[in-house]
């Protein structure tokens, strides 16, 4: 989406949909999936786990960062990473506020 058009939405749009395209790649979810398994982890953990060259985990590790999904910390010369909780809460909030409408409805399509 243009960067003009984010205007015409509110910022929960606009945030949700960021949150979203972040889920919109396999191995992001594959990343999202192993980080949960783990307390931290290390940009070179990942590596070993996907099937995936090192440049590109950190281009999606990247992705995930910029979308708020995940936070690192630099410890020495690695970066430990792990799931940013309040994001995937404010998913979930705005996925329950949908499904809660959808269930008020008294007709379909």
């Amino acid at each position: 989406m243009g960067a003009t058009k984010t205007k015409y939405f509110t910022e929960r749009q606009n945030e949700f949909a960021l949150l979203a395209k972040a889920f919109g790649h396999p191995a992001r979810i594959a990343i999202l999936d192993y980080l949960s398994t783990m307390d931290t982890c290390i940009c070179g953990d990942i590596v070993k786990e996907l099937p995936l060259a090192q440049p590109t985990v950190s281009q999606h590790l990247k992705e995930l960062k910029n979308a708020g999904l995940i936070k690192g910390t630099i410890e020495g010369t690695a970066i430990c990473y792990c799931i940013d909780e309040n994001a995937l809460q404010k998913m979930n909030d705005y996925i329950a506020q949908i499904s809660e409408r959808i269930a008020k409805r008294t007709t379909c399509c």
